[in-house]
């Protein structure tokens, strides 16, 4: 990684109120310290906290079969961090307690965990729903050719990354021959009723591939039936738009094409104070593979954890006190709540 890059990091998470430079994990003082912070206040009157746990979500792990332009994780093939087994557990327990009402699980491929079927159907008997990221492209790898089968049987809510309708724009954010992959897939899935019964939802995530904000998602799910659908007879449930955060191998080509300060105006000037009320990061508990604690998957990816009074792992996490926890923020959360907002369900306004 570049100096340039790994200055951009540091400004993204300076002037917050306290910052340990070991491990980048952040003390959180009641002052208001980022750029972000002062929007939230300015709209809201007080800083960002939670308000509760409707979601657990969970990255087991980065190990992937791709290795996407757009992943903030950076998941590879050569990743090796996994999950195991008691941290699941842990998971488990925590998600009872809280009562949340949803498992996100997430990665990497999240499917490559050596435990990920026996910890679908553990959490299918604590919450209500279990969702899947998938970048679809893992049920084609040796192993992996049953899972729309498995899938269908434990009932669980695929959330599958498509980030156009047009195979060239495809495959030049996540690889050669994604897109005609991923049409395969899904064929596979539709063929079990994911995307045409609705107890088998099948949620198609658009990505954009330039510096820009997702367009009108309305206009843009229409196109996808249409081409989708007129070319490959296929269906899926729902689109949902997600912008592309600043961090990780996205900011890498913002750099490289000397992108990364307009986009992050950009974002800075797209505030909407509507979309503050339904930040993810409000309604979840998020978990790393090794179980540590973030407010979401994006703090995770820049290592800003957790205070004591919020609990640092899921092993020793009170409950009662994330839920009333002062959320960690930084200038990369401008892209939550920009435009109409966004989220791993979408649009916030």
């Amino acid at each position: 990684m570049g100096v340039a890059i790994e200055e951009r990091k540091v400004w993204m998470v300076m002037n917050r109120v306290s910052l340990s430079v070991e491990g980048m994990g952040v003390e959180i003082g009641e002052g208001v310290g980022n750029g972000f912070d002062r929007c939230v206040v300015e709209h809201c009157g007080e800083a960002l906290r939670g308000v509760g746990i409707d979601v657990v979500q969970v990255n087991v792990g980065l190990r992937c079969n791709l290795a996407c332009h757009h992943c903030h994780v950076e998941s590879s093939p050569k990743r090796e961090e996994e999950m195991r087994w008691e941290v699941m557990e842990a998971v488990l327990r925590a998600a009872k307690e809280s009562e949340a009402k949803v498992i996100d699980i997430t990665g990497g491929a999240p499917e490559m965990n050596v435990f990920f079927r026996q910890f679908v159907k553990a959490a299918k008997e604590v919450v209500g729903k279990v969702m899947v990221r998938t970048n679809l492209t893992i049920m084609l790898e040796e192993g992996y050719e049953d899972l729309p089968g498995f899938y269908e049987e434990a009932g669980v809510h695929l959330v599958a990354s498509l980030p156009c309708y047009l195979a060239e724009n495809v495959n030049k954010q996540r690889g050669l021959r994604v897109y005609e992959e991923s049409v395969e897939v899904i064929r596979r899935l539709n063929a079990v009723g994911y995307g045409v019964e609705e107890r088998l939802e099948l949620d198609l995530v658009y990505n954009p591939v330039g510096a820009h904000l997702p367009p009108d998602v309305g206009g843009l799910e229409r196109d996808y039936r249409k081409v989708l659908g007129e070319e490959f007879g296929i269906q899926f449930t729902r689109l949902i738009g997600i912008a592309n955060m600043p961090i990780g191998r996205f900011l890498h080509d913002l750099e490289r094409d000397g992108l990364a300060e307009g986009y992050e105006r950009l974002l800075r000037e797209s505030f909407n104070g509507e979309t503050i009320e339904g930040l993810m990061c409000r309604h979840q508990l998020h978990v790393a593979y090794d179980g540590r604690l973030s407010d979401c998957d994006f703090n995770y990816a820049l290592g800003l954890g957790r205070d004591e009074k919020g609990g640092v792992n899921i092993r020793d996490v009170d409950v009662g006190d994330w839920v009333k926890r002062r959320v960690v923020t930084g200038e990369h959360c401008f892209g939550c709540t920009a435009g109409v907002g966004s989220s791993c369900g979408g649009a916030l306004a």
